[in-house]
């Protein structure tokens, strides 16, 4: 079973994910997210939960790297 989460939970997932009209996403899919649009977040902006949950996907999804 996949985990998933609404992406406006995380206001810089939320921007990559402008033209989503499906808020709800797996943790894999948000992971992937992230790493194909990495160019396009706002580092200085993220929260620490936001920061948390990227470290957590990288973990898990990435094997400790992010792609990006």
């Amino acid at each position: 079973m996949h985990t998933t989460l609404n992406v406006d939970d995380y206001p810089q997932l939320a921007l990559l994910a402008w033209s989503r009209v499906l808020r709800e996403i797996t943790e894999e899919d948000a992971f992937a997210l992230y790493e194909r649009n990495w160019r396009f977040v706002d580092v200085d902006a993220l929260t620490a939960a936001e920061r948390s949950f990227i470290d957590k996907m990288t973990d898990r999804y990435g094997k400790g790297v992010m792609n990006v």
